[in-house]
């Protein structure tokens, strides 16, 4: 009798004990795209994806780096713009490129790196066009030459010379793109030898960073009416008073600098996307 009511007593527990409500799924942690046509959603630096496709891992002409990222996700229309620019690369025999991150497998906000990226219409192309084909494990890897000398601020002759350049105009010349982030430095060298058309360099955009890769942004695909695209960059070709004042030293502020901001919350969109099974 007292297995009984001791058998009773612990089921009586078990149902009274209060189920825990698993954490919501977070993007690095989700393993499948989600269901449904391409649809990007929100924007660059807020936004996630459904129905990504994977970038294979190697190609003809190319090979994706750090793989254990899972980062080789994006929008068709991204891999279609990767693929066409290795062909044209190959074509001229620029040198086999080094893919780096587009995005995870539903977007979102990764955990480093990146704050854009999120909605798989952006890609990372490093500079260094001499790799060979590489192992899985000996692309894990972050150590790229920089084109650039932090010092003089100007680029580094012996790193960034013909082949460099001709791949940032094809990568700028493809209507696809909406604008190319490149070091300062970058943007003021081709500014300074590019000849005859000068249109393409109106997308190459001066950023931070960017001296040993550059970052490739797409617009939004016609017809994805979620995704938030970006104004055109300014008329011109982007080789005046604006990427100058790049190089010019930082006003003096009497006040500290301010925190930094937290992120904003993804958009409802998204949070279902990434609840989905």
């Amino acid at each position: 009798m007292r297995n009984g009511w001791a058998l009773t007593l612990a089921g009586f527990l078990l149902l009274a004990t209060p189920v825990l409500a698993a954490d919501p799924p977070t993007p690095q942690s989700l393993r499948t795209p989600g269901k449904g046509a391409p649809d990007p959603i929100g924007s660059y630096a807020n936004g996630c994806i459904r129905g990504a496709v994977e970038l294979p891992t190697e190609g003809a002409g190319y090979q994706v780096m750090n793989l254990s990222r899972r980062r080789n996700w994006g929008h068709p229309d991204l891999l279609a713009y990767l693929h066409d620019l290795t062909s044209k690369a190959s074509a001229e025999k620029l040198g086999r490129l080094a893919i780096g991150d587009l995005g995870m497998v539903r977007g979102g906000r990764m955990p480093t790196g990146h704050a854009s990226h999120q909605m798989g219409l952006d890609a990372d192309i490093w500079f260094v066009l001499d790799l060979p084909e590489l192992p899985a494990p000996e692309r894990e890897r972050e150590d790229f030459a920089s084109m650039v000398n932090a010092k003089a601020q100007r680029v580094d002759p012996s790193r960034f010379g013909p082949a460099q350049a001709r791949l940032l105009q094809l990568a700028a010349e493809d209507t696809r793109v909406s604008r190319i982030f490149v070091n300062p430095a970058i943007k003021l060298a081709l500014c300074q030898q590019t000849t005859g058309d000068r249109a393409w360099l109106a997308k190459l955009r001066p950023w931070f960073g960017h001296a040993a890769h550059f970052h490739v942004r797409l617009s939004c695909p016609a017809g994805a009416g979620q995704c938030e695209g970006q104004q055109p960059p300014p008329p011109g070709d982007g080789c005046g008073a604006e990427l100058m004042s790049w190089f010019e030293p930082p006003p003096p502020s009497p006040k500290p600098p301010a925190p930094p901001k937290a992120p904003p919350p993804p958009p409802a969109a998204c949070l279902a996307l990434y609840a989905e099974p």
